[in-house]
C-alpha cells in the first residue's frame, strides 16, 4: 500500500505540526468530539487533543495510526486511532461536534459520497473543516496528487457539503511547509462550515 510506503520512512512525511489553516481556525471548533478523516501519521489529531478535544483519527495505514499513536504518547495526550478504509468507514449519524479533513485526496465519485456521510455523521451546530488542493496546484507542484480528478474546487465542495452553511470559503494560494511532501507555494481551497 502507497501510503503503508510513505509512513515506513523514516521521521514523519508530513511533519509534527498540525496543519496552519485548523491552527488559525480551531478555536472556532465546538469542544467535545472530533473526527480527524485521512489523518496520517497524527500532527493534526495530537494538536486536537492537546488543545483539549476527544479526538478520534481513522486512516487507511495502519503504519501511519500507530506512529499516530507513538506522536500521541510523545506528547502526552490520548487519541483514539481507527485503520479503514474511507470508502467503508461508516462515521454514525450525529456522532460528531467537528469532523478535520486535510488534504484527504479521493476520486471524485468517492469523495462526494464520503462528504455526505460527513455531513449526516455531524451533530446540529457541529462544524466542518478542510483545507485541500485544487486544480491549480498541478502548476506549482509541491504536494499532493497528480491527477486533477483528485483535486477540489469550491463549487464541487459546496455541492458535496449540502445542508451545511459556510463561515469560510475560498480557494487561495499560500506557503504550504508541512514536512517534505508539501513544501512551497500552493494552490488550496478552505472550507470551514456549520450543520444547522
Amino acid at each position: 500500500m502507497q501510503w503503508d510506503e510513505r509512513y515506513s520512512e523514516p521521521g514523519y512525511a508530513y511533519g509534527t505540526d498540525a496543519n496552519d489553516f485548523l491552527v488559525e481556525k480551531a478555536g472556532s471548533l465546538p469542544s467535545g468530539k472530533v473526527l480527524s478523516v485521512a489523518e496520517g501519521e497524527g500532527r493534526n489529531a495530537v494538536f486536537l487533543a492537546k488543545s483539549g478535544y476527544d479526538v478520534t483519527a481513522v486512516d487507511a495505514s495502519s503504519v501511519g495510526m500507530l506512529k499516530a499513536e507513538q506522536l500521541a504518547h510523545d506528547q502526552q495526550v490520548d487519541i483514539k486511532t481507527i485503520v479503514e478504509d474511507l470508502n467503508r468507514y461508516q462515521p454514525g449519524v450525529e456522532q460528531w461536534d467537528a469532523i478535520v479533513s486535510i488534504f484527504c485526496h479521493l476520486p471524485e465519485k468517492q469523495r462526494a459520497v464520503l462528504h455526505q456521510k460527513l455531513v449526516k455523521s455531524l451533530k446540529r451546530g457541529g462544524m466542518l473543516l478542510l483545507e485541500a488542493y485544487t486544480p491549480k496546484q498541478l502548476e506549482f507542484g509541491t504536494g499532493g496528487p497528480g491527477s486533477v480528478e483528485l483535486l477540489m474546487t469550491l463549487d464541487s465542495l459546496k455541492r458535496e457539503f449540502e445542508g451545511l452553511e459556510f463561515e469560510v470559503a475560498q480557494e487561495i494560494e499560500r506557503e504550504v511547509n508541512e514536512g517534505q511532501y508539501h513544501h512551497g507555494h500552493a494552490a488550496v481551497v478552505q472550507v470551514l462550515a456549520r450543520k444547522l
